[in-house]
This record gives C-alpha cells, structure tokens and sequence, in this order.
C-alpha cells in the first residue's frame, strides 16, 4: 500500500492509483499547497547528509572577543527533489529577491522576538557547484543565499551555534506562487504532467530519491518571507558557506583626529541658523 502526504487518511494499492488520483486532484491540491506557509517538517528528516562535510568554512573564531559575525548561508538550492515533494526550479526565486523589503533570519521558524537571528541581510540568487555545497553529483544549480550580519546581543544562542560551525542546514520559510504537477508516466490522463516530469526532471540532482516517488512539485515561482537555521531542512543542500568575525572598532580612539575639549566646545556653541 501507498501513503503520500497529499492524501494522509489514504491508502493506494499502487503508483497507477495514485497517479491518476493526483491528476485528478490537481487543482484543488494546487491551491491547497499555494494557501500554505512552507517551513521544514517537523519529523527530521533528509534525503541526504553532506558528504564532505566541507562546506562551512570557519576559522577559529573566540566567541567572548566577537560580537559581530558576517555568515554565507544558502537557504533554499534548486533541482533538489525534497521531502515536501518539491523541486524549485531555476529562476524560480529571482522575483523574490527583486521584490523583497524585509526579510529575517530566524531559529527554527520562530517568528518571535527572542527568536530572530538577525534582520540585516541581503539577498542574491547565485549559481554554486554541487561540490561546494558538499555533494558529489555533477555541475552546478542556483540556490538563495543569504549575507547575513549577526550580532550577539541579537541572539547569543544563535551566534555561538555560528561561530562554533554547528549550523549545517537551514530552510525558507516561503508561499508558492506558481506550480505545477510532474508525474513519470505514459498513461493518457497523466499526458500534461508527463510534460512536465521531462522538461524538469532532467535537472534534478537527487534522481534515486524522485524515482522512488515518480512524482514531483515543479515549483516555479515562489516568494520568500523568511529563512531559518534549522537541525533539518526539507531540502538538505543548504549549508552554511562562510562564517567571518568582524572586528570592533567603535570604541577604539584615534588621537591624532580626536577632536581637542575646546573645539568641541566652540562647535556646540555655533548658532547654525545664522
């Protein structure tokens, strides 16, 4: 028998069942994963692990003389079959990273206060190999990355989990705008999603995984709202890529360009509507 999340209180004697079920369930199951707000499971749960387990690049960072820290962070990579049954596809977040005003980086989804990581970031859609990301399959994909700042005093939980280089997957919190249904087989009610498994399925990085299934979400256009640094994302490529301290230099007094008591005096003392 055959569970799938789409339909949990069913069981399907086999993939031609389902298959047909999908299809038919289409739109309404469409507009079901479009009201959603997609955030990693809540069973951990991945397809895979880093096989290098090089991807994070810290050096060896003193946590008491650091309080800012500028981290790389990927939070969603395409052609990855992941555990909603998704697939985002190229150029599917390059609307987003246009549009987006305010974005935050959070712990685990928690849109709380003591929760947030940081909420200066920027965003970029970049190209990175497969090997960067840690994983043997060939070529490279286009994943959303983060350029974050994070300060201590922001979440200093957080920032230690940074600075130690313990923080290997992470997840977008996200609304779909633009789906659509990809199914592996020749059966004339399935022609249209047939259309789709070809055109994307080629791209996929993770081929085992998808073929167990035979289906996939082709998630074309998909808007950002929030990334989390996660113990598990849905979508397992997505690791910390960089991990910098920044230098305090606020306090420090340079002599030679310090203004002398008696200037500062005469500067207050200027009418400045004169």
């Amino acid at each position: 028998m055959i569970v799938v999340k789409e339909f949990p209180n069913k069981q399907f004697v086999d993939k031609e069942e389902l298959f047909k079920s999908l299809s038919s369930n289409k739109e309404l199951l469409k507009s079901q994963k479009k009201l959603q707000i997609k955030e990693t499971d809540s069973i951990a749960y991945s397809f895979a692990v880093n096989e290098k387990n090089e991807a994070i690049k810290t050096g060896e960072i003193n946590v008491e003389e650091i309080n800012v820290l500028n981290v790389k962070i990927v939070v969603n990579s395409c052609n990855i079959f992941d555990s909603h049954s998704d697939v985002s596809v190229d150029s599917s977040w390059n609307r987003t990273v246009k549009n987006a005003k305010r974005v935050l980086l959070l712990e685990a989804h928690k849109a709380q206060f003591d929760k947030i990581i940081s909420d200066e970031i920027e965003l970029k859609v970049e190209s990175i190999s497969w090997k960067d990301l840690g994983f043997e399959y060939d070529g490279k994909t286009e994943c959303l990355v983060f350029y974050a700042k994070i300060r201590k005093d922001r979440n200093p939980f957080m920032f230690e989990q940074y600075a130690k280089g313990y923080v290997k997957e992470h997840s977008a919190g996200l609304r779909y705008i633009q789906i659509d249904l990809a199914i592996n087989s020749e059966a004339e009610w399935n022609k249209e999603e047939k259309e789709v498994w070809d055109k994307y399925y080629p791209k996929i990085a993770n081929k085992e995984d998808v073929d167990q299934y035979g289906y996939f979400w082709a998630v074309i256009e998909q808007q950002i709202r929030e990334g989390s640094a996660v113990v598990f994302g849905s979508n397992f490529a997505t690791p910390t890529m960089s991990v910098e301290p920044v230098t305090d230099t606020s306090t420090k007094t340079d002599p030679v360009t310090s203004t002398p008591p008696s200037e500062t005096k005469t500067i207050t003392n200027l009418n400045l509507f004169i």
